[in-house]
């Protein structure tokens, strides 16, 4: 169990790095990246060369008998929304990190970047029920709030039910919002929710694995069990036919996943614990303003 100082030391730790992204990696990527809801007008102005002609105002142009163009700016209030899977298995891992630590990394430093483009953040935390709703609200006291939940909070239940999590945003959060669901998806019933969800938000999905959720080491015979239903079972690693349909079902699974998103007509992007998530995140964002 983390101390209070841990938590602390750990929750000023993922801000420092956080804003150090911020300031060098995601300035302007991520507010561009997405879009307000709409354009707010704020003032008229003298008519200037290369002004959009379907922006001239002819009132104001015809009493000043000169023209005069309209000015607008993006509205900027968004929401963002943060769904975290904390299901037992996301305490897999075997290289730098568990899958939660960096879940718990990346979850951070999308708060800490809507935080400084002044955006609502809210997080669901979820296992196979709901463990945590946190509403959207600004300000840095609630990023910080929502990311020692985020290192502190201990599943009362094992499993993983992305369509309770996803039905919950859909009735909890009625305005289009940002949405970055983080999790192992590890599960398989989530495709119709998920469409709902594509229909009324902006939704990433963040799937995050483990290099050995995808191949078998050669290793014997090997008892493993099964972090969410406890189970155990015997396998024999040295067997490459166990080995080889260890991968492929992996790789149905990762099919599945891809697929529902593509359906739903929302963007996932894989993450391994031993990658390097920054890059993969500056990429997406690039992506998107193109």
């Amino acid at each position: 169990m983390m101390t209070t100082a841990d938590i602390l030391k750990k929750v000023r730790e993922l801000e420092i790095k956080s804003k150090k992204l911020t300031r060098h990696l995601f300035t302007g990527e991520y507010h561009s990246a997405f879009k307000g809801r709409g354009m707010l007008f704020k003032e008229v102005r003298e008519y200037q060369p290369g002004d959009d002609i379907r922006f001239i105002d002819w009132n104001v142009s015809a009493r000043f008998n000169h023209p005069f163009s309209k000015l607008f700016e993006e509205e900027r209030e968004l929401t963002v929304l943060l769904m975290v899977d904390i299901s037992a298995s996301s305490l897999f891992g075997t290289t730098q990190a568990r899958k939660k630590d960096l879940v718990t990394e990346i979850a951070a430093i999308l708060a800490f970047s809507a935080m400084s483009n002044n955006d609502k953040v809210g997080v669901i935390l979820f296992s196979d029920i709901i463990e945590k709703y946190i509403a959207p609200k600004k300000g840095r006291d609630h990023i910080l709030y929502i990311v020692r939940e985020l290192l502190t909070t201990q599943p009362k239940h094992k499993g993983t039910r992305l369509d309770i999590a996803l039905q919950r945003l859909n009735n909890a959060v009625r305005q289009k919002s940002i949405v970055f669901l983080l999790s192992d998806f590890i599960d398989n019933t989530f495709e119709n929710t998920l469409k709902a969800a594509g229909r009324k938000h902006d939704m990433i999905g963040i799937k995050v694995y483990d290099k050995m959720d995808m191949e078998l080491p050669n290793a014997g015979l090997l008892q493993v069990e099964d972090a969410e239903t406890g189970a155990h079972e015997w396998i024999d690693t040295s067997d490459f036919l166990v080995r080889k349909q260890y991968q492929t079902d992996f790789f149905n699974h990762t099919d599945y996943c891809k697929n529902a998103f593509v359906k739903a007509g929302c963007e996932l992007l894989h993450v391994r614990t031993d990658d390097d998530y920054v890059k993969i995140l500056q990429k997406f964002f690039v992506g998107r303003n193109r």
